[in-house]
């Protein structure tokens, strides 16, 4: 138990990792009147959701689509402020281009509901009604997941036992049961609309053809909401959310590597947390008290290296059976002149989309050549971005999270292989968005590759984003955000409850102060968080 008759409340608190969960987390804590302190292993917070600049040039290095912006804007009014105050969001329009292996003009997807049912009308017949259907479908899904599931830490399944989820029983055991592949194939013939709504798996970690149909509420966000962007970039959102976590208080330690969580022993193979150790940037053993951990770490790193075997609920074999998420090559390109026929959010599909993913998730895993793939272009939105008549590029190609795949470099300096897949993607992104002269006018090449995720993030086999959102992964079934063992030990992140994507990881936060209250609801908090009256 985090707080009861018998457990005095924590006063002091540790958060490991200085990612946006880590600093969603601790900022929450510290407004409930707890001594917060951050600890992160690299020398600039942000984690995943990181930058890099050079002459010029300024790259989000992590996430890069603003999806579900009700989830950030509730964050924020938890901390007593509000999306708009403290983001510039920009409406994408179109909201993304997908190139088609085969196809010789691009699908603009649209920025509004209405305008996205004519262009499905445009592709096939009949297809505007269906996505009609399909739309009305993924809203109540959606505000049914939102309502009942994301922001219940399952501490107690009562909640859930209300009429709104048991009379929509089996609907949802149906959604559940059946790939998204096969869900949206009974409704749309045209490969494009298939790929179209079949892509956002990726989003989830996962590939359409394993991911539970339950998950085509993802359409609700991009083609009938919209896609936003936080001008000045992602990063933003990881300086925002430092500066309001230190408004509250928060102290955030930089190059500080924790090294192990120390605990102190209850009886009965169980224990209590009491703090962490790390080491500093000169390499110095450093123990800090606290009353309550929190570890915003990949969660299979937190278990298997920073517990002992006794006290890990999820130890080794546990891991043997999960389904990570893709891997990825990413590249930063920064490019001469300018590059109309890419949008914002460009995306690459192959023709044998089966394929593909089978390469990614299959037994028997390979780098897949062509690849389906995704561009970012910052600079058509943001013209601090990147100089003048120039363009910066995010370009992530998912492939199998294997860290054998290696590191990356700046100028061609990662590994061998990796540059050179990332030369043949270039090749790729030319040929077919019609750029014949794209390698000649890059003048910045970064490289980053699955092996950088492991020792950068600590990454579970290397993985991108955490667990894929197959059925066994996904609400209950991803695990606790609570430690069995180890008491006053508490897990957000991506690889936690309740799964993967920037909003996914503020919602986290949120469910450990839910943890922290013994709060079993399953709606969001209310607006603005306030810490409880009784004495600290």
């Amino acid at each position: 138990m985090i707080s009861g008759k018998t457990t005095p409340r924590p006063r002091t608190a540790v958060v490991i990792g200085g990612g946006i969960t880590g600093l969603a987390t601790a900022a929450l804590l510290a407004r409930e009147g707890l001594d917060v302190t951050v600890l992160e292993k690299n020398s600039t917070p942000g984690g995943r959701t990181g930058n890099w600049e050079t002459g010029g040039f300024r790259f989000d290095t992590g996430p890069s689509w603003y999806l579900m912006p009700e989830v950030f804007d509730h964050f924020f009014r938890l901390l007593g402020t509000s999306a708009a105050e403290q983001l510039e969001l920009v409406q994408l329009d179109p909201g993304y281009r997908v190139y088609f292996e085969g196809e010789k003009d691009p699908v603009d997807v649209q920025a509004t509901r209405e305008k996205n049912v004519e262009l499905f009308e445009s592709l096939e017949p009949g297809a505007g009604a269906r996505l009609e259907a399909y739309l009305d479908s993924a809203a109540e899904v959606y505000d049914m997941a939102k309502k009942r599931f994301l922001y219940s830490t399952f501490a107690s399944f009562l909640p859930l036992l209300r009429p709104d989820v048991l009379s929509r029983g089996p609907r949802l055991a149906k959604l559940l049961l059946q790939p998204l592949s096969s869900f949206v194939g009974k409704r749309f013939t045209d490969p494009r609309i298939r790929q179209i709504l079949g892509y956002p798996a990726v989003f989830l970690g996962s590939s359409p053809f394993t991911t539970p149909s339950m998950y085509h509420l993802m359409s609700r966000l991009d083609l009938q909401d919209g896609v936003l962007y936080p001008r000045g970039g992602f990063h933003r959102l990881i300086t925002v959310i430092a500066s309001l976590a230190e408004s509250e208080g928060v102290k955030i330690q930089l190059d500080a590597n924790v090294t192990a969580i120390r605990t102190e022993s209850t009886g009965k193979g169980k224990a209590r947390a009491s703090g962490v150790e790390y080491r500093d940037a000169a390499g110095n053993p450093v123990a800090l008290d606290a009353d309550l951990v929190v570890s915003a770490a990949d969660l299979h790193h937190t278990e298997t290296r920073l517990l002992p075997a006794p006290l890990q609920t999820y130890p080794p074999k546990y891991w043997e059976s999960r389904i990570p998420g893709p891997g990825g090559i990413l590249l930063h390109l920064g490019v001469q002149g300018e590059l109309p026929q890419l949008a914002h959010h460009t995306l690459l599909f192959t023709k044998d989309w089966k394929a593909n993913f089978e390469k990614i998730f299959g037994k028997h895993t390979s780098v897949p050549d062509p690849a389906s793939l995704y561009i970012c272009k910052p600079s058509a939105t943001d013209d601090d971005a990147a100089p003048a008549g120039q363009e910066n590029l995010f370009v992530l190609v998912p492939v199998p999270s294997d860290p054998a795949l290696g590191t990356g470099g700046i100028d061609g300096a990662g590994d061998p292989r990796l540059e050179a897949m990332a030369d043949t993607v270039i090749g790729q992104i030319a040929d077919w968005a019609g750029i014949p002269d794209l390698a000649e006018r890059i003048t910045v090449r970064r490289t980053v590759g699955p092996g950088d995720f492991s020792a950068d993030f600590n990454s579970w086999r290397g993985t991108l984003l955490g667990p894929a959102h197959v059925l066994k992964q996904s609400a209950f079934l991803r695990g606790s955000n609570a430690s069995r063992k180890v008491e006053n030990l508490l897990y957000a992140g991506g690889s936690t409850l309740p799964g993967i994507g920037l909003p996914m990881c503020l919602i986290s936060a949120e469910l450990v102060l839910k943890r922290l209250r013994g709060d079993t609801s399953t709606e969001a908090l209310p607006e603005p968080a306030s810490a409880p009256d009784q004495a600290r």
